[in-house]
């Protein structure tokens, strides 16, 4: 099958005729409701980019909705995998008549990512978004909290006590259990480094102070050095690791809070031996996966992706037909672990 699915694979995976699928598409001829649900549901299996031309002959009096999504490092992979989970999710409902507006902001800024929400905002029923904690951006999400379009904030806290809900890891826990792995894994007394994207990622304070405090109560002979900034960004990072592995030969462990996590991998691979340090990160992606087979990092903390995404649409559809919850909820979910055996 090619990479783009086609009426042929459909009719194949459905068991019925390439002009059974084309009358189902282009609804020309009455085709039972039967045989529309066979290749509704074959569509959906496959991924057929059209589901919503089949979805409406299944459904057509269902209710229509548009949910923005705001997210921002349009070229890094987690968040292109980010973008597709949130497609399929809305695309996999067949209570309404799903459209999913994806955005990136150009940058980091809190301008950034008000643009694309100003941009999308009067086209959408509920908005989502990763965006930074900002008094601009909380002013924003209240406005839209007034004219009755639901706001959710991912993987970073942000307008807490003005959005709709939370949904994300606990980045607390996220980062004791960094903490954790690290003060396992090295014995002897020495250092240990943290990294965080900017002051603005309230998720990243979090998992900072979470880090800070078990070792702190768990770990007498590992002490947290100065918290380094990086921007997010892969440059940054690396030349701040190899500036921290020159500074501190006693340096044990490292968890990098958000994005940038190349850098750590490429300084480590230049200047220490595999396990010598150990490096926790964010988000299984190929250069994370090859650095642990390596041994330059010992475990991935994952974002389940795919549960995230079906959780925020059915908490957007609930909030667009019965209104905003009383109280801003948190929607943690468990992370997922991966550690050099289990990839």
């Amino acid at each position: 099958m090619s990479s783009r699915p086609t009426i042929k694979d459909i009719a194949a995976e459905a068991g019925v005729s390439t002009a059974t699928v084309d009358r189902v598409l282009n609804g020309r001829v009455q085709v039972r409701d039967e045989t529309v649900r066979k290749v509704a549901d074959a569509a959906h299996r496959i991924g057929y980019h059209a589901l919503g031309l089949i979805d409406q002959r299944l459904a057509p009096n269902v209710p229509k909705m548009t949910f923005g999504f705001v997210l921002h490092k349009e070229k890094q992979a987690f968040y292109q995998n980010f973008a597709r989970e949130l497609e399929r999710a809305v695309a996999n409902r067949r209570d309404i008549h799903g459209k999913a507006v994806i955005r990136f902001a150009a940058d980091q800024s809190a301008e950034g990512f008000l643009r694309e929400i100003e941009s999308i905002s009067g086209k959408v029923d509920a908005l989502a978004s990763s965006a930074i904690n900002h008094q601009n951006i909380n002013r924003e999400v209240q406005r839209l909290k007034d004219r009755g379009i639901p706001c959710f904030a991912l993987l970073n806290d942000f307008a807490q006590g003005v959005r709709e809900n939370y949904l994300g890891l606990n980045n607390m826990q996220v980062g004791r259990l960094a903490a954790w792995l690290i003060s396992r894994t090295q014995s002897g007394p020495g250092k240990a480094a943290v990294f965080v994207g900017g002051n603005r990622w309230h998720g990243h304070q979090l998992r900072e102070t979470g880090f800070r405090s078990f070792l702190r109560e768990s770990s007498r002979d590992l002490t947290v050095v100065d918290t380094l900034v990086n921007l997010e960004t892969r440059t940054v990072t690396h030349e701040a690791t190899i500036d921290l592995l020159a500074r501190h030969s006693d340096l044990r462990g490292i968890y990098v809070a958000g994005g940038g996590m190349e850098g750590a991998i490429a300084a480590l691979r230049e200047v220490r031996q595999p396990e010598e340090v150990s490096l926790v990160v964010n988000e299984l992606t190929e250069e994370s996966r090859a650095a642990m087979v390596d041994g330059y990092v010992t475990m991935v903390i994952a974002t389940p992706l795919a549960q995230l995404c079906a959780d925020l649409v059915e908490m957007m559809i609930n909030a667009v037909q019965s209104g905003s919850a009383e109280t801003p909820g948190q929607h943690f979910l468990d992370p997922t672990l991966h550690l050099p055996e289990s990839i």
